[in-house]
């Protein structure tokens, strides 16, 4: 299995009942759940009714971002306040453009909200509901209506409005002129859909209220499968006190950052572990919920050097970086040489933040495509982290003010 296809295994089974994705199906509504945790915020699960509006198979959306779904007349400054929700981490209903499989577009009513974790306040997913807007009808009876004429589909109704006041020998000259003027109609008409399509279409009380509905039909069974139940809540943070939280923004971007590594918070007991790259859970085997809220001493065995050990420790209470080479121990036990570097993290106002722990497997120092040693692979996932952490204060500090 792919390295991605097990961390959206993962963003279900270490959450939910082995049940949840049997239960999620059964729901009639068109729904989206994202997990923003995982590089690139990928959809980890589509609805059947999803599915079947959007024209693709599931196959082809799981593991995608929601972006996929746009096209060349989609909003901009639509999708930049979803972004923007996302990263507040709160829930949003907008009139959005997307486009089928066929390309063809249509208007919908995105209603997107976080899941909450009432165990450490973190967000989960994000549930995507998506409710076709209904046009008002352009049609009146069994054809257009235009100049206050009924046409019937294949102009039947002109036809008969025409032919019924005009003698017969004139009629073959009409047909010609009629059909013409039918073929132009046809013409307008196509160009009326190319401006609906830049027109705003909005999501009248009822299509709300169905989006509404779906969100709560939903978080009922992601609730209800929780691992154990009623882990989950919707609306709110109900994190433990004094417990320090990366946003969904902050996960997106730092999950743009390939390398392994975790950031430790050094202002909470035991300095735990609050953000763990999917590298990390590669190179270790564990599951991103088993390392959260550890510290970094899990991955030490039996062999490992105390001496080492108490060398990280003094370098932490120096508030200096070190590299050292130390013994760990991955999820199945098996060993491994550790090339590790660890530097504080400032924030935008000068003060230590986080501490980023760099791993490299000392068997796979050979194997960086761009010719990098092992040092400089070290450096260069620092610069990234202390990058992302002060525009992540910077964001912050200005949201606030």
């Amino acid at each position: 299995m792919e390295p991605q296809s097990c961390l959206i295994e993962q963003s279900f089974n270490g959450r939910y009942s082995v049940w949840v994705r049997e239960a999620l199906d059964e729901l009639s509504n068109n729904f989206t759940i994202t997990d923003p945790s995982i590089s690139g915020h990928p959809i980890v699960f589509a609805s059947r009714g999803f599915l079947k509006m959007l024209g693709y198979s599931k196959e082809e959306v799981i593991g995608k971002n929601g972006r996929m779904f746009q096209g060349p007349s989609t909003n901009r400054r639509t999708v930049l306040e979803i972004r923007e929700a996302i990263r507040q981490e709160r829930a949003i209903q907008i009139n959005i453009l997307n486009y089928r499989k066929d390309g063809t577009p249509f208007w919908m009513l995105f209603h997107m909200c976080p899941v909450f974790s009432k165990e450490d306040g973190r967000v989960i997913h994000f549930i995507g509901v998506q409710v076709p807007i209904l046009r008002k009808p352009r049609r009146s009876g069994s054809g257009y209506v235009r100049n206050g004429v009924n046409l019937c589909e294949d102009g039947s109704g002109m036809r008969e409005t025409v032919f019924g006041c005009c003698r017969r020998e004139v009629c073959s000259d009409l047909v010609v002129e009629l059909d013409r003027i039918l073929a132009l109609e046809s013409v307008m008409d196509a160009d009326d859909k190319e401006l609906e399509v830049d027109e705003a279409c909005e999501a009248n009380d009822s299509e709300k209220q169905e989006a509404a509905t779906a969100i709560n039909n939903v978080l009922s069974v992601l609730t209800h499968y929780s691992e154990p139940p009623g882990r989950l809540v919707y609306g709110k943070r109900c994190g433990l006190s004094g417990r320090s939280l990366l946003g969904a923004s902050s996960n997106i971007y730092l999950g743009r950052i390939k390398q392994s590594f975790v950031l430790t918070d050094p202002h909470l007991p035991d300095m735990p572990i609050v953000y763990a790259s999917d590298g990390f859970l590669k190179l270790t085997g564990y599951a991103r919920h088993e390392v959260l809220g550890h510290n970094c001493r899990f991955l030490n065995g039996q062999n490992t050097d105390s001496s080492t050990q108490f060398q990280i420790k003094e370098s932490i209470q120096a508030e200096q970086a070190c590299t050292v080479r130390i013994l760990n121990y991955r999820k199945d036990k098996t060993p491994f040489w550790n090339f590790l570097h660890i530097s504080p993290v400032r924030n935008a106002s000068g003060k230590i933040a986080y501490y980023v722990w760099v791993q490299i497997d000392e068997s796979c120092q050979n194997e960086d495509r761009q010719g990098l040693s092992p040092e400089m692979r070290h450096l260069s996932a620092v610069g990234a982290v202390k990058v992302a952490v002060r525009s992540m204060s910077m964001s912050a500090s200005t949201s606030q003010s």
